[in-house]
C-alpha cells in the first residue's frame, strides 16, 4: 500500500504531516518538528518592524506593548525572523510557493534576507497591495498606503493558476471599450479575431472555407460547427472568415503585481473581528487559488485570527496554523466553527474530518501565568461568549454571552458589534486565587448599571463571603450571579450553569 493510500485508510489527508491542526506556541519550535518538503504553500504575515505601538491582541490596553520592546531595531527584527524563515524554507516543497507579507518599515531588509535563504533566482515577484486610501496629509511627503507581499517559488513545476479580474461591463476602460466595440442584436459586446494558423506548415489544416483557402487554427468540422452557431462570420464576399469573441465569455483582465481591487477590513466589514492587522479574506483567497490546488497543504505560521486557514478550508485545501497567542488560537478556532461549520473534535479529526487545537494552556497553573487580558479572553471564549473589543470603559464587564436567538448577525452595519441587541448576559473574569466580597460588589454595580438580571463571574476559587453575597444579592434584587471556577470550565462541567 502506498503512503497516500495508507493515509487515506487511516482517515488522514496527508501521509507526511497532520493537517487541519492549530498549534499554540512558538512557531520556531513547532516548525522544527515538521518533516522536510511537506507543505505546498506558505503565507506569513508576521508583526511588522514599525515604530508605532501594535496591540498584540485586538482591543488590548492592559497588555499593550510597543513593537520595539520586542524588536528594538531592524537588525533585531531580521535576527528574529531569519531562523523562522530558514525553517519555513526547509518544510516547503521544492516546487512550492512562499509569500511574505510586510510593509515599508523593513521590507527592503526582508527581501535581502529572503534572497539569501531561498536564493535570488527563486524570487518571483513583489505584489503591491493598496490597503488604504491616502490620509494624514498634514506631514511632508507621500503617505504610505500599501503593503508588500514577496512571492518566492522554485522549480519548473511551480504551481500557478493565473488569476483574472472580471470585466465591469458597465464601466469599461477605454482600451477594452475600443477593443470590444461591436455589439450583437441583444447588445452583447464582441470583437472579431483571426482564425488563421500562425504555423503554415500544417497541411492537415489547410482547406477551403467559404471560398477562402488558408491554413486554419481548427479542423474543418469544428469550423463548420462554429459557423452554424453564428460564432464564425465572413465580413464580406471573398474576405477571410473571423471568430466572434464575446467579452462576457472572457476570463477577464490578468491580474498583475499591483492589487487595488481588494479593500482592507474596515469597521463595517462583515468579516471584521477587531484584530488590528486582520487581512481581508479575498486577499488570501487570491493567493491560495493562484499558488495551490485542491487538497494541497497551506501553512500559516503567524496565523493571528486565522484568515488564511478559513480561506484554505473554503477552497478545499489542507492547512496548518501556528500562533503564539492562546487568545488568537481560540478565536480562530471559533471562526472555523462558525464560518466553515467545522467541528472541533479529536475523534472526528482522526477520522479525516473536523480540526483540533494543540498545546493550549489548559492547566490551572498555565492559566495563572498568562497575561491578564489573555486570561480574560480565554475564559469568555471558553464560555461561548464574545470578549470586549476594548478594556477601556468596560465598566466591570469583560465579555457577553448572547442567547442563541439573540446572537449578533453576520452581516449589516452592526455585525460583530455588542450594543445592538439587548438580550445578553455579562461576564466578569478575575485572575486571582479567590474572588472576594469586594469583587462581587463591583460586579453587582456593573450589572445594575447595565440593567442585567443574570451574569457570570469567573475565578479560580470563591471566598465564603463572596458566595454569601451572591446569594443575598439574589434574595434582595432577584438578580442571578453564577459563580464559575476555572476547574469547572476545564472539566467542562458548566453546561447546567450556563442554561
Amino acid at each position: 500500500m502506498t503512503t497516500d493510500a495508507t493515509a487515506k485508510a487511516a482517515g488522514k489527508p496527508s501521509a507526511l504531516v497532520d493537517t487541519r491542526v492549530i498549534y499554540c506556541g512558538d512557531n520556531l519550535e513547532q516548525l522544527k518538528k515538521l518533516p522536510e518538503a511537506c507543505v505546498d504553500l506558505i503565507y506569513i504575515d508576521p508583526p511588522f518592524n514599525s515604530n508605532r505601538n501594535y496591540e498584540v491582541f485586538w482591543g488590548e490596553t492592559k497588555e499593550k506593548r510597543a513593537f520595539e520592546d520586542r524588536h528594538a531595531s531592524t537588525q533585531a527584527y531580521i535576527e528574529f525572523m531569519r531562523p523562522r524563515c530558514v525553517e519555513l524554507a526547509r518544510v516547503l516543497e521544492k516546487t512550492g510557493s512562499f509569500y511574505y507579507h510586510c510593509d515599508w518599515h523593513a521590507s527592503h531588509y526582508v527581501k535581502v534576507m529572503l534572497d539569501q535563504i531561498f536564493g535570488g533566482n527563486s524570487f518571483q515577484s513583489e505584489i503591491i497591495w493598496r490597503r488604504t486610501t491616502a490620509k494624514g496629509l498634514a506631514f511632508t511627503g507621500f503617505p504610505n498606503n500599501h503593503d508588500s507581499v514577496f512571492f518566492y517559488g522554485g522549480g519548473k513545476r511551480l504551481t500557478f493558476n493565473r488569476p483574472y479580474i472580471s470585466y465591469d461591463l458597465a464601466n469599461l476602460d477605454e482600451k477594452t471599450d475600443k477593443k470590444y466595440s461591436l455589439r450583437d442584436a441583444d447588445g452583447r459586446r464582441y470583437q472579431l479575431t483571426d482564425l488563421t494558423n500562425p504555423n503554415q506548415d500544417r497541411p492537415n489544416l489547410k482547406y477551403e472555407f467559404l471560398g477562402v483557402t488558408k491554413v486554419w487554427r481548427w479542423t474543418k468540422e469544428r469550423m463548420k460547427a462554429a459557423y452554424e452557431k453564428g460564432l464564425v462570420i465572413q465580413p464580406g464576399p471573398g474576405r477571410v472568415p473571423r471568430l466572434k469573441r464575446y467579452l462576457d465569455e472572457q476570463e477577464g483582465k490578468p491580474i498583475d503585481t499591483v492589487w487595488t481591487d481588494i479593500p482592507p477590513v474596515n469597521s463595517q466589514a462583515a468579516e471584521r473581528l477587531g484584530y488590528p492587522t486582520q487581512k481581508p479574506l479575498a486577499l488570501l483567497e487570491r493567493i491560495i487559488k493562484a499558488s495551490s490546488n485542491p487538497n494541497d497543504i497551506v501553512l500559516d505560521a503567524f496565523c493571528g485570527c486565522g484568515t488564511a486557514l478559513v480561506a484554505a478550508e473554503k477552497l478545499e485545501r489542507q492547512w496548518i496554523g501556528i500562533d503564539i497567542s492562546p487568545t488568537a488560537c481560540r478565536v480562530m478556532a471559533k471562526r472555523l466553527r462558525d464560518v466553515c461549520k467545522l467541528r472541533e473534535d479529536e475523534t472526528y479529526w482522526r477520522n479525516g474530518k473536523g480540526f483540533v487545537v494543540r498545546d493550549l494552556p489548559w492547566t490551572e497553573k498555565q492559566l495563572r501565568e498568562i497575561p491578564p487580558f489573555e486570561f480574560e479572553n480565554w475564559a469568555v471564549i471558553a464560555l461561548g461568549g464574545i470578549p470586549n473589543k476594548t478594556q477601556v470603559g468596560d465598566m466591570g464587564i469583560d465579555g457577553r454571552i448572547y442567547p442563541l436567538p439573540a446572537a449578533p448577525g453576520k452581516s449589516g452595519k452592526a455585525a460583530g458589534e455588542l450594543d445592538f441587541m439587548d438580550e445578553w448576559y455579562p461576564i466578569q473574569v478575575k485572575q486571582q486565587e479567590k474572588v472576594g466580597r469586594p469583587d462581587v460588589d463591583k460586579f453587582e454595580t456593573a450589572m445594575r448599571r447595565a440593567k442585567r438580571k443574570k451574569g457570570f463571574l469567573v475565578g479560580f476559587d470563591f471566598s465564603e463571603d463572596a458566595l454569601t453575597e451572591i446569594g443575598a444579592f439574589f434574595r434582595r434584587e432577584h438578580t442571578i450571579i453564577v459563580p464559575l471556577t476555572v476547574r469547572e470550565i476545564l472539566d467542562e462541567q458548566i453546561a447546567q450553569k450556563l442554561a
